[in-house]
């Protein structure tokens, strides 16, 4: 990527401008593809929009999915800021659900106000721990990050299959999953705290909203964050500079496992109250596609969880609202977004960067 262009732009271009102008020209290519096979965009267009936005309920879906994608998104952006590739917040959240189901379950006797915190704790412990490996592993060893945390995700299903499976399943049951988390655990619901709709979001909302702000004061605002991007621009800068980067590399991995265990938060504590087999639904991934395009910031880590927020949720009431439109519009979208703002991300920035300049004289 060529510096001179991103560093000509302002930054709320960069961040908010840019990847607007990037989903428009997604949703315009996707309209021009449903025109040539049949299928009316406008229709589609628009069930997306209400089934996402239309109702009480629906926006308290799409905030509920948004949750567990910036969290997500923070995972990597944290990663990617110290220039490490994390493919695996999908198997770190798995490994927060087990230390949060493990606490749920056996703190049983605590009260809310000390089982909750811990609950919550242990994932976040359990998520960074896990991190931490492949953080070490690169870091000491050598081991590429992106291989070591792929196979770790692996790892992590397999040992919730095992474990769900054999050790913690509910006595009695023909599911895989374990007994209900006692009531002291449940995660309150904002319906509960006033918000108009029956969705499940709850208050891992308002911990995510936090945690981008913890991330932004601790990268942006802090000696350490400086070290870390510095690290992750250039490793003979850092070396000159004197940063530990080996130490750097295993703190800043299980920084990024501690905010992949908030999936397991919102999941486990804010809607199923129970362990069970993939409860992660793959938002460790799209974590991956939303700090693309967030620009591994956090406020566009949020931005872009929302926007996939409404899409998953919107791609849910489609089959409903518009059973002619195929369901796959969706993925579409999705697949678009991640190819403009990703592999083709910089694709407007030199039209925006003249039109900018004209304007200004």
């Amino acid at each position: 990527m060529s510096g001179a262009p991103a560093a000509a732009l302002p930054h709320w271009v960069d961040l908010a401008l840019l990847p607007l102008l990037n989903l428009l020209l997604a949703l315009a290519i996707t309209a021009g593809l449903m025109l040539l096979t049949g299928n009316d965009p406008v229709v589609a267009l628009t069930a997306l929009a209400m089934g996402s936005l239309g109702s009480a309920d629906a926006v308290g879906y799409t905030l509920y999915y948004a949750t567990d994608m910036a969290f997500a998104g923070l995972a990597v952006a944290v990663a990617f800021q110290g220039g490490l590739f994390n493919i695996g917040a999908e198997g770190q959240a798995v490994l927060a659900g087990i230390g949060v189901a493990l606490a749920a379950l056996h703190g049983e006797a605590l009260p809310a106000a000390l089982l909750l915190p811990l609950a919550v704790l242990a994932g976040a412990a359990c998520g960074a721990a896990y991190a931490a490996v492949p953080g070490w592993l690169q870091a000491r060893r050598g081991s590429h990050i992106v291989i070591t945390t792929i196979m770790f995700n692996f790892l992590a299903a397999s040992l919730l299959v095992y474990l769900v499976v054999n050790v913690l399943i509910a006595p009695g049951s023909m599911s895989p999953e374990t007994r209900r988390f006692a009531a002291a655990a449940d995660l309150p619901s904002l319906s509960a705290l006033g918000f108009p709709s029956s969705a499940p979001v709850n208050l891992a909302l308002p911990l995510a909203l936090l945690a981008a702000g913890a991330v932004w004061l601790l990268v942006w605002r802090t000696p350490w964050g400086y070290a870390l991007r510095v690290a992750g621009e250039s490793a003979e800068v850092a070396r000159y500079a004197g940063i530990d980067q080996a130490r750097m590399t295993v703190l800043v991995m299980a920084l990024s496992g501690a905010l992949a265990s908030g999936v397991a938060v919102n999941e486990l504590l804010g809607a199923q109250h129970r362990l069970l087999l993939g409860f992660t639904g793959g938002y460790g991934f799209t974590g991956i596609a939303v700090a693309l395009m967030g620009r591994n910031h956090p406020a566009g880590v949020l931005l872009a969880a929302l926007l996939f927020g409404a899409l998953t949720q919107g791609g849910a009431e489609l089959a409903f609202e518009a059973p002619d439109v195929p369901t796959e519009i969706v993925v579409l979208i999705q697949g678009l977004v991640i190819l403009l703002t990703g592999a083709l991300g910089n694709m407007l920035r030199p039209a925006l960067l003249r039109a900018l300049r004209r304007r200004g004289g």
